[in-house]
């Protein structure tokens, strides 16, 4: 009975993923969920060890889609790219249930730092910014500069898509949105190349 339950952790973790994609997180309960996926909550206990177990789970899963994502920005593509590479993906419709999700989750790990949530805003602020930083000149990726200019293209990004989840006025949030990326990371006239 242990094995066989355990050995359905991957399949439970995918369906309660997708329920909570419909459903968020924040008031999830496990007799519903367990109802809609084909389970019990006894065993929704069993394989994540309790329901906070589940919901770190969960946040995992949802972080993988993201760092998903960082890998088809291409290797050595600079800063403006990939900034635009993510906004793409974040202005997709496809993507607004995994992206209003992390909302949720980072204002949690903001709101309840010693739950379930607790770090995940953390992660992921660095999470982006590694791959900004990928995307950055070695001279300039480890300055200050670099820094404040990659951390104010995630500032950008982040504002846009709460915007954009708000207001659903894509055109004007991307057009925004590019106009910060393209003013961010042009080079000013008479900088030091890096």
């Amino acid at each position: 009975m242990v094995a066989v339950t355990t050995s359905r952790r991957p399949e439970l973790l995918e369906a309660a993923y997708r329920y909570v994609l419909q459903h968020g997180l924040v008031d999830l309960s496990l007799r519903p969920l367990a109802d809609a996926i084909g389970s019990s909550t006894g065993v929704l206990r069993f394989v994540f060890g309790s329901k906070e177990g589940l919901v770190a789970a969960l946040l995992e899963r949802a972080r993988a889609d993201e760092l998903r994502l960082m890998q088809v920005v291409p290797e050595d593509a600079d800063l403006a790219v990939v900034a635009t590479a993510v906004w793409r993906w974040l202005a997709d419709p496809s993507n607004e249930q995994i992206l209003r999700l992390w909302v949720e989750s980072y204002a949690n790990s903001l709101i309840q730092p010693d739950g379930p949530w607790g770090g995940f805003a953390q992660r992921t602020v660095r999470d982006w910014l590694d791959l900004f930083e990928r995307g950055q000149r070695p001279g300039v990726a480890r300055t200050p500069d670099g820094e404040r200019q990659r951390s104010a293209v995630l500032a950008v990004l982040r504002g846009g898509l709460l915007d954009l989840l708000g207001t659903g006025d894509e055109p004007r949030v991307t057009t925004a949105v590019e106009s910060a990326i393209d003013a961010l990371t042009t080079p000013k006239l008479g900088a030091l190349d890096g």
